[in-house]
Order: structure tokens, then sequence, then C-alpha cells
């Protein structure tokens, strides 16, 4: 739809919680040294890209990869900020460490927790949950933005990219992933890029793709 400018969805670098494979959702927690890495990585591939406006959560790991990305960029643009990106709430899970968890509860009921469509962890949100969340800034500030023609970084999370990409793409749950992964081959091919994936990995379009927390 939109051919002169474009979107572009980064997930945050590696988190100190990433490192620690503990659920992580709406804690606060900041960038591990590899994460700020990735970040600048991500900001290196994107020095080719103008940017009109940038959008990121309420989060500290998001913000602190944005930053490492304009210093690489040099954009001097807007960055507007909201819990609406935010990463899909755990509740319970947040905190806990995820192989420990699965021990505790069994694969089955964790896998359900992660990747269902409607299920919720208890006292958390769903995907369903995130992306109702997401969808009015979507609605109300990327799609008129977009259609006014210009160029939207959103630095942001796992799900919350994930919710967006569904309602941008409209496509099923079950397609999410597969599509996201697709389109990335696309993109890079287009560029002259190959990209490699593994197990479990969700991919966007600039940045290291690895596994949604």
């Amino acid at each position: 739809v939109y051919m002169e400018n474009y979107l572009i969805l980064i997930r945050h670098g590696q988190s100190l919680w990433n490192l620690e494979n503990k659920f992580t959702g709406w804690v606060d927690v900041e960038l591990s040294p590899q994460g700020f890495i990735e970040a600048g990585m991500a900001g290196e591939q994107l020095k080719p890209y103008k940017c009109d406006v940038l959008w990121t959560s309420d989060l500290t790991r998001a913000q602190q990869t944005l930053s490492e990305i304009v210093k690489k960029t040099g954009w001097k643009v807007p960055v507007i900020k909201t819990q609406g990106l935010n990463e899909r709430n755990y509740g319970d899970l947040q905190g806990l460490n995820k192989a420990e968890t699965i021990l505790k509860h069994g694969d089955a009921q964790v896998h359900l927790w992660r990747r269902s469509y409607d299920v919720q962890p208890p006292n958390g949100e769903s995907l369903k949950d995130t992306l109702d969340r997401v969808r009015p800034v979507w609605e109300n500030c990327l799609s008129p933005a977009l259609a006014a023609g210009k160029n939207i970084v959103v630095v942001a999370h796992g799900n919350s990219n994930r919710a967006l990409f569904k309602i941008i793409e409209n496509i099923s749950f079950k397609k999410i992933d597969v599509r996201i992964i697709e389109y990335l081959i696309e993109q890079n091919s287009k560029l002259g890029k190959t990209l490699e994936l593994t197990h479990q990995q969700i991919a966007y379009d600039i940045g290291t793709a690895r596994e949604v927390v």
C-alpha cells in the first residue's frame, strides 16, 4: 500500500533477563552488554534509511536500543514513547527462569501460556490482549502517518511487533511467525543478503533474529 515510504519494526537487543533466560514482560530491565552491541549493529544497517519519526515503548531496553541506533544513524527526529508498544505482560511468570518454569508446570502448559493466541498466563496478557493494546497505536498513529508519506521506525518488543505484523498483514495467529520469516527472507533477497534462521527464531526487518520473550 505504501510504495514511497516504509515502516521498520525492530526488536530490542538482548536484555539482562534474556541473558538469564527469564520471563521479562513489563519488568523494566536494561540491555546486556551483548544487547548494546546488537543495537549498534542494527544502527549500522539502518544508516541508508531516512526516518521521520521514531516510536518506542515505555520500557528501558527498547529505549536503550533506540538510543544506540540513533548514535549510528544520526537521526534528529521526534521520539514518541507509549505503553501501547510495551512487551506482552507475562504476569506471575515475570522474573521466573523459563527452564525451571517448564520443570514445575510442564512443557505443554508453558508452551500454551507463551504461544497460544488467547490464553493468559496467571495475572498476565495473552497475545490477543497485547494486540488489542497495540491496535490503537496502529490505527490512530502509525497508519495515518504512513498514509501521509512518513517513514517510521518502531523500536519495541517481540510480541508487540508480532501483534503489529498480524494487524498489518491481516493474517491468522497461526501464520504470524511463518509470514514474518517469509517476509524477512523476501526483503533480504531484494537487498542481496542471506538470512540464516535457527529453531524458534522470530525475525524482523532490521536487527538480530532471536526467540521472542
